[in-house]
């Protein structure tokens, strides 16, 4: 089929007003398509271009390449070149004469070539011929003149190759840039035409075809190419109009340029002059952009990458180990295990695990041998706790022995170092390594679980407290470790067991998120006390006792023959508070006090009986008191712990509890004298008291102080102590309606509260002013309320205990109240008349 040719000369420069024409139109291009088609052959020649240049000068002048795709599918190419114009005016001038080919939608190029093989065709020409001359795109078979020299043209740009390779991918993708093409700034138009010959080899062929491009504008932004080039001279507007611009002339970029790792393989490709590469990993399955194919073929064929082309080869070959031949296979594997890399990473590393998990079984352990050598390698030296590690049988002849030989004393060093491992995944992937190795770590072993049970308690901890849920990350290599090597788990299990009397709350947590294999022989009281403890919570909520008693069971070991059971099922149902009174008379009553000396859970019950709730609420009106249910049990269970313990509590916490017993001792027995000095000692040496305490002591003290059989010495200490805070408590409870009741009913009982509350007029300065106010405000109220015998017979006591004198000045103490109450009686009547 022979293609329609168009021939184009644009305006000179100088002559404003003046288009350029088309000169000649092939066949079948419409009117419209000219006019589609004549912005894309106008060109603008670069600024300084002499009015009468010469013949070299004119050779030096841009020569645009085209392919353009027009609205109907159709298809242009052309070049341009600078003629000189000798039509007229002040003197010769220089315009284009653009020569261009149209391609009808759906029609290929002859040969089925690409639009940039037709670059150097001798047939374009640079005037307007007389008859029909031969189709440029009609190229002799073979090599085209494009091809010739992109070896050297790619060494020579080796430092924007990788960039540049990757926007020309990334502008031949199926969707349109959007009017934002890629520039490459060359000094030639023929250079930026050897880009497009890199592209056109290094891309699928459906994306070569998809690049537009010219290799010459002075108006980028408005090309609707997809990749433009330019001058250095104009590329500052190109960057100032917010394009993609590689400047490939002058000083190279600093780095890469690009994190494109197909892009970065490829140029390594091209730098090894081995294009051909291109077409043997497109025969490789994958995405045609996949970095893997490409990589995996470039080592194949020797040629080094750096660690992300290795981890995309070692990925992709991992992911398909059926797509290569054995041979294939064992240069991949000899190229990633190279000894002369040293710039490997963690990526890789993991990688090259996945790819080691992938051949295992598919090839001859011979062939897989180096990559294991290399993971353990990495394993002891490189501190990668992720890699997937190899099987025993990974290893064959000689080279598995010489691994262990030249990796066993690095391990053992570092296992039976005191300050290290550092982290639960290190010392797991050491202990599995050894084992792959046959390295003999019995020695080591004892003090390495010593250190690692304690570190898996703290990491998994430290992972919790940063919002991590689920299994530790360490977790997976170790359940493996557990289940690979049957003494590592004896000795870590009961490491584990020891430490969970010490923090059983933080064995309770690690147990949750890591189901341990302590399911065997093993005695393990303490751990399976910690697993039981969140079911027996679950089921049993609030009721701590029944949860107490269901965890204890599961230790399998009564507290009698193994006292620490006892702290450990402690610390899990009370691990943040103390027990109350019942549940420490509980704890103390499960075991004898040699058993809880043992386990240390003493300190528990004198946390329980010094920090019980001394009040219950009061009902209207009436001040908050203690409970006498929970000051007795607390008493009691004080009085009890001093006698079971009295070599381990000292300090506040004895006299506290021995407080506690003397509120015992003043409501159910006859304490030693001196009640007041005492309570005033013993609370200065519990200091700081905890108030409910103080207000125990204080209480039961003037509520016996307050009782008719009350020794005369006791009440006489204490009124002549001047203490303001027992005097004050003195005072509440003699306000109290028990108090008042008895006032009202006893007449002996308020004939002896008159006596104490007018025999020490003198004893100090807060006695006085309280004891008067209690006659005349609870007394005097209790005395009207009498009868008149009750009166008599209340005037009568107070003379037989005390003395005449005393009779009389309750008569008068009386009068006077009688006295008021007549004048407010008469008053009452005068004010009635």
């Amino acid at each position: 089929m022979s293609l329609a040719q168009v021939h184009y000369t644009s305006a000179a420069p100088g002559d404003e007003g003046t288009a350029g024409r088309f000169t000649a139109v092939g066949p079948g291009v419409s009117g419209a398509l000219l006019a589609e088609i004549e912005p894309l052959l106008r060109h603008e020649l670069p600024d300084g271009v002499a009015d009468r240049p010469s013949d070299g000068e004119l050779r030096s002048l841009p020569q645009p390449f085209t392919y353009a795709t027009l609205s109907d599918g159709s298809r242009l190419v052309s070049r341009s070149a600078p003629v000189r114009d000798t039509a007229g005016g002040a003197g010769p001038g220089v315009r284009f004469h653009a020569h261009a080919v149209h391609l009808p939608p759906g029609v290929p190029l002859p040969g089925d070539r690409l639009p940039v093989e037709a670059w150097r065709s001798p047939h374009w020409v640079a005037v307007t011929p007389d008859g029909a001359i031969p189709d440029p795109l009609a190229l002799p078979p073979g090599p085209t003149a494009v091809s010739e020299g992109l070896d050297d043209f790619a060494v020579s740009r080796g430092p924007w190759l990788a960039a540049v390779l990757a926007d020309l991918r990334r502008a031949s993708e199926p969707k349109e840039p959007g009017g934002r093409p890629v520039v490459l700034v060359e000094r030639q138009c023929a250079d930026v035409a050897r880009w497009l010959g890199l592209a056109s080899v290094t891309l699928p062929r459906e994306c070569a075809e998809r690049l537009t491009f010219t290799t010459y504008t002075r108006r980028p932004g408005s090309s609707a190419m997809r990749v433009v080039g330019m001058l250095p001279e104009d590329a500052e507007a190109a960057r100032a109009a917010g394009l993609r611009v590689h400047v490939c002339t002058g000083q190279a970029p600093s780095g890469g340029g690009t994190d494109d790792v197909w892009a970065t393989t490829a140029a390594r490709v091209w730098r090894s002059r081995s294009p051909e590469l291109f077409r043997e990993a497109r025969e490789l399955p994958g995405e045609p952009f996949a970095a893997g194919p490409l990589a995996v073929t470039a080592l194949c064929a020797g040629i080094a990458l750096g660690p992300d082309g290795r981890t995309a080869a070692a990925g992709w070959a991992a992911d398909r180990p059926y797509a290569l031949d054995a041979k294939r296979t064992g240069q991949l594997v000899e190229a990633l295990t190279s000894p002369g890399i040293d710039d490997r990473t963690g990526p890789e590393f993991d990688a090259a695990g996945r790819l080691f998990g992938a051949l295992e079984g598919r090839c001859p352990a011979s062939a897989t041998a180096p990559l294991a050598a290399m993971l353990v390698t990495e394993a002891v030296r490189g501190g990668n706790g992720s890699l997937e590690l190899p099987h025993r049988d990974a290893f064959v002849g000689q080279e598995g022995a010489e691994v262990a030989e030249r990796l066993a004393p690095e391990i053992l060093t570092e296992l039976g170092d005191r300050a290290g491992p550092r982290s639960v995944a290190r010392t797991v992937q050491l202990l599995r390594v050894a084992r792959l190795l046959g390295v003999d770590g019995t020695d080591a072993l004892p003090g390495v679980v010593d250190r690692l049970a304690p570190a898996l308690l703290a990491e998994a901890e430290e992972e919790s407290g940063a919002g991590a849920e689920g299994l530790p990350g360490f977790a997976p290599a170790l359940l493996e470790l557990l289940d690979e090597q049957f003494e590592v788990r004896t000795a870590l299990l009961g490491a584990l067991d020891r430490l969970a009397p010490e923090d059983p709350g933080a064995v309770a947590r690690f147990l949750e998120r890591v189901a341990l294999p302590f399911t065997g022989t093993q005695a393990l009281p303490h751990l399976r006390m910690c697993a039981e403890v969140p079911g027996a919570m679950a089921t049993l909520g609030g009721d701590r006792a029944a949860v107490w008693h269901r965890v204890l069971r599961a230790a399998g070991l009564s507290p009698f023959a193994e006292p620490l059971v006892l702290r450990t099922a402690v610390g899990l149902v009370w691990e943040d508070r103390a027990p109350t009174v019942e549940e420490a008379r509980l704890l103390l009553d499960a075991a004898t006090s040699d058993s809880h000396r043992a386990a240390g859970t003493w300190a528990r019950l004198v946390d329980a009986a010094l920090g019980a709730s001394a009040s219950e609420p009061p009902a209207t009106g009436t001040p908050v008191g203690p409970s006498p249910a929970s000051t007795d049990e607390a008493a009691a269970l004080a009085h009890d712990l001093l006698r079971g313990f009295p070599g381990e509590i000292g300090g506040r916490e004895r006299a506290g509890l021995l407080l506690l017993d003397l509120v015992r001792e003043l409501r159910t027995g006859a304490p030693e004298p001196g009640w007041a000095e005492t309570v005033r000692t013993l609370c200065a040496q519990a200091d700081p008291v905890e108030p409910a305490l103080r207000e125990r002591a204080h209480t039961a003290l003037v509520e016996r102080l307050l009782a008719p059989d009350r020794p005369g010495a006791e009440l006489y200490d204490f009124v002549h102590g001047d203490d303001a805070e027992l005097i004050a408590a003195y005072d509440r409870t003699a306000r109290t309606e028990t108090v008042r009741t008895r006032l009202r009913t006893q007449p002996a009982y308020a004939a002896d509260c008159f006596t104490v509350w007018t025999a020490h007029p003198h004893a100090g300065r807060t006695w006085p002013p309280v004891a008067a106010a209690l006659l005349d405000e609870v007394l005097r109220p209790a005395v009207r309320a009498m009868s008149a015998e009750d009166v008599a017979e209340v005037e009568a006591t107070v003379g037989r205990t005390g003395s005449s004198g005393r009779a009389d000045a309750f008569r008068t103490w009386n009068r006077v109240s009688t006295l008021g109450r007549l004048g407010r009686r008469i008053a009452g009547r005068v004010r009635r008349g």
